[in-house]
């Protein structure tokens, strides 16, 4: 037996543990692709040479106003890095400071403290471009768009109403039931209105919806029906980003909402999607560290990833400190009420509530699986949300998994699982 020490992301630190490489069948691995060295050049590259749009100089004139859509602190975005740049180059395009505005694409997720909303844009941004949240569940912040054929209501908040340019910001990772981040969601969900967001997600009960599915994903076609309601006689300009497992940029994509977001997904399918030889007995996951794990309604993007992995009746070990808990009380409260996953299911088909929709996410998938959390989690609140156990190292997870599926258990290892998708090889 040939032991081998492996350190992953765990919040703001790592764990560590040994294994026995011969148990393991694949550490998941995004390919070794060359990180973007000069981010100044290459954002300067992607706004001058879009995709299906013409370049920024020549669609931005003197004297216009600009809001700039940006990601909230649960997405690693960089934006920080980008945004300098951006400003810059509208200020040179005779677009002034004053004329300018950030607006948080916050969806149904808590506000943002003027604190994070200074390290999100970097302070030199902050200073001097107005920084709004889009809260929600403030129905005076919106501005009402029609409904879409499925029969949702586009409100869409009124501080990207009033603005001669758009520009859609942020980065690019598969989504459980959206298909892909970025493009269209940093308008819907990201700047609406609670009810919009709440009757767009509902859709993620459909058998269609789900990760890695644009076209037939009822929830994307939602979402880009609403927007192009929103869109029709303004002026949009999408700037996304892919990130290594390093939170290093890769790729940097510009242009129109949808044809340039279609041709990132590409580029995300080949950075993040990664082939196994086979589904293993046990999936041992980190979600990469803080913010992906900062709670539970975070954490299960990684569950998702991981369970691609694991075999029916395989068990999965989480990495996920939990620092902010489970991160919704009404996933907490839906879990509670309801003794199994069927049962969550048939409450929200009958009353869909964002929050108790995560519980449906999170437990749907122990179904297949158990999982066990290496976290800060309080132990009561793991097992309310059905999770198997929740303890504070690797060892201590591997000791409970071998009582599952046995001695001779083969692994399959994810240190950035919220990022990487398994795919078994035909």
């Amino acid at each position: 037996m040939t032991c081998k020490k492996y350190s992953y992301h765990y919040g703001h630190g790592h764990k560590e543990f040994t294994l026995d490489e011969g148990k393991v069948l694949k550490e998941v691995r995004m390919p070794d692709l060359p990180p973007i060295t000069d981010i100044k050049a290459a954002v300067l590259e992607a706004v001058s040479n879009p995709i299906g749009r013409p370049p920024l100089q020549e669609i931005v004139k003197p004297g216009q106003t600009v809001a700039f859509i940006c990601n909230d602190p649960t997405r690693v975005a960089n934006s920080f890095d980008f945004m300098p740049v951006l400003v810059n180059e509208l200020n040179r395009l005779g677009v002034k400071d004053e004329d300018m505005r950030i607006v948080f694409a916050l969806g149904t997720h808590r506000t943002m403290s003027a604190e994070e909303m200074v390290e999100a844009v970097g302070t030199e941004v902050a200073s001097r471009i107005k920084m709004y949240n889009s809260d929600a569940m403030i129905a005076d912040d919106f501005a009402y768009f029609g409904d879409t054929s499925r029969g949702t209501p586009v409100w869409i908040n009124k501080l990207i109403c009033d603005v001669d340019h758009v520009i859609l910001t942020g980065t690019i990772v598969h989504h459980f039931f959206a298909g892909y981040g970025g493009g269209r969601k940093a308008i819907l969900p990201g700047v609406s209105a609670y009810e919009t967001i709440r009757v767009n997600h509902s859709f993620m009960l459909d058998e269609h919806a789900g990760l890695g599915k644009l076209h037939g994903n009822p929830v994307y076609e939602d979402q880009m029906e609403g927007v192009e309601l929103f869109a029709k006689g303004r002026s949009l300009f999408l700037f996304n980003a892919v990130l290594d497992e390093e939170h290093r940029f890769l790729a940097m994509f510009a242009g129109d909402y949808d044809k340039a977001h279609l041709e990132a997904c590409q580029f995300v399918d080949a950075a993040y999607g990664v082939p196994i030889p086979e589904a293993a007995d046990v999936v041992i996951a980190s979600c990469g560290g803080y913010p992906k794990d900062i709670n539970v309604y975070q954490m299960q993007k990684t569950m998702d990833n991981a369970w691609c992995a694991v075999k029916e009746g395989g068990v999965v070990i989480l990495l996920a400190e939990c620092a902010e808990g489970s991160g919704s009380a009404q996933l907490e409260e839906t879990c509670k009420k309801n003794a199994s996953p069927d049962l969550i299911k048939a409450e929200l088909e009958k009353n869909f509530v964002i929050g108790a929709h995560k519980a449906f996410a999170v437990t749907r998938l122990m179904k297949k699986a158990k999982f066990i959390l290496v976290s800060e989690l309080d132990e009561q609140i793991a097992k309310s949300l059905f999770f198997t156990d929740v303890v504070d190292n690797v060892e201590a997870a591997l000791v409970q998994a071998e009582q599952l599926v046995g001695k001779d258990y083969k692994v399959i290892l994810m240190p950035t699982g919220s990022l990487t998708v398994p795919i078994i090889k035909d």
